[in-house]
């Protein structure tokens, strides 16, 4: 079940979304220009309707609260007034800083003396604060069972069947508890619900809710190295072919800064967006999921994935082809066996008659 942080109430987890606006947020306008294409692509399969916020403003992410409370509650909230002034009671925001500030934000503005009291003259609209915030890995965990049974329906082998692939939550999307709610914080498992959706397997590690280094990416890129080393190593330890990330900065981190993991001898591990890895077991084109965009080649692990689903297949076709000719010939020595004897065996009155 899903707590709603604003209510306190419990509500169902499994409730699909299907027409909601869409809150892109900076990260997917441009350097995760990839996640946002990919979304699209999924939801448009999937039969999603997404509406992008018009006039949407950034959310102030990772300054805007540290700067001033007010402020960090006032933009995001800007953004939720005018997806309801549009007619919606939810919103996607798939980047996961953005959605913990939307989120954060309708939690305070609840739950703060006077607070939802100022918000009308700041915003300069009414605000009654009734949309619902959900992230990219609930719009997809909600739609699990469609993405199931749209894989299975494909005509197209599904390159990730069998794959195993680490969920990586990061920091921001199921913390804190109490603005997110959706997850358990330190065993989260929507994101694998995704995965297993999608016939691949989920991988059973010891990262996946491990911070990544976050915004010291550039003060303090060192860190960020020894921390995405760290995720990386283990998720390779325990068998998985590539990480799926939910989080623009996330995604950043363990993609970009491999060049210099790269440059030391490791092998590079590719870093798909949830989005993505729901794509490509749909059948869409990589291309239209953004993944040439990586710093992380991509095409390796496209290429041996389809190599081993074609591979699958063809064992699969001749095992059949195998099964149906040894059927055959049982049915044949079967046929000759009765003709042999001169056909059918007299029953017993036949015979006492003879």
């Amino acid at each position: 079940m899903r707590r709603d942080p604003v209510s306190e109430t419990a509500a169902p987890a499994r409730r699909a979304m299907t027409d909601v606006a869409y809150y892109p947020g900076c990260s997917l306008h441009g350097t995760s220009r990839e996640f946002d294409e990919s979304l699209r692509a999924v939801a448009a399969e999937l039969g999603i309707g997404l509406t992008e916020i018009s006039d949407w403003n950034c959310c102030g992410a990772s300054s805007g609260h540290t700067t001033d409370h007010l402020l960090g509650v006032a933009l995001p909230a800007r953004n939720l007034a005018l997806a309801e002034a549009q007619g919606f009671d939810t919103v996607v925001a798939p980047c996961a800083a953005c959605y913990n500030r939307l989120s954060a934000a309708r939690l305070a503005i609840a739950t703060e003396d006077g607070l939802a009291a100022q918000m009308p003259d700041i915003l300069g609209r009414p605000f009654a604060n009734g949309v619902e915030v959900h992230n990219a890995v609930e719009l997809l965990r909600d739609a699990s069972v469609t993405i199931e049974e749209k894989v299975a329906a494909t005509l197209a082998p599904n390159p990730l069947e069998g794959v195993k692939l680490a969920a990586y939550y990061g920091c921001l999307l199921v913390r804190p508890f109490k603005v997110c709610g959706y997850d358990d914080p330190e065993q989260p498992t929507s994101m694998d619900e995704i995965i297993n959706a999608c016939g691949a397997d989920d991988v059973d590690w010891d990262m996946k809710v491990e911070c990544c280094g976050g915004a010291f990416s550039v003060s303090r890129t060192a860190s960020v190295l020894r921390l995405g080393r760290s995720i990386i190593d283990n998720a390779r330890a325990h068998g998985a072919e590539a990480i799926i990330v939910a989080c623009p900065l996330c995604h950043s981190n363990l993609d970009l800064r491999q060049k210099a993991m790269a440059e030391r001898g490791e092998e590079p591990m590719p870093i798909l967006f949830v989005t993505q890895m729901v794509g490509l077991a749909l059948g869409l084109s990589p291309v239209d999921l953004g993944l040439g965009r990586h710093f992380v080649d991509t095409e390796p692990l496209i290429a041996r994935l389809a190599k081993q689903a074609a591979e699958r297949v063809a064992a699969e076709k001749l095992a059949k082809e195998e099964a149906a000719a040894k059927a055959a010939a049982r049915a044949e020595k079967a046929k000759v066996g009765v003709g042999a004897s001169g056909g059918a065996a007299p029953t017993p009155d036949e015979g006492e008659a003879q």
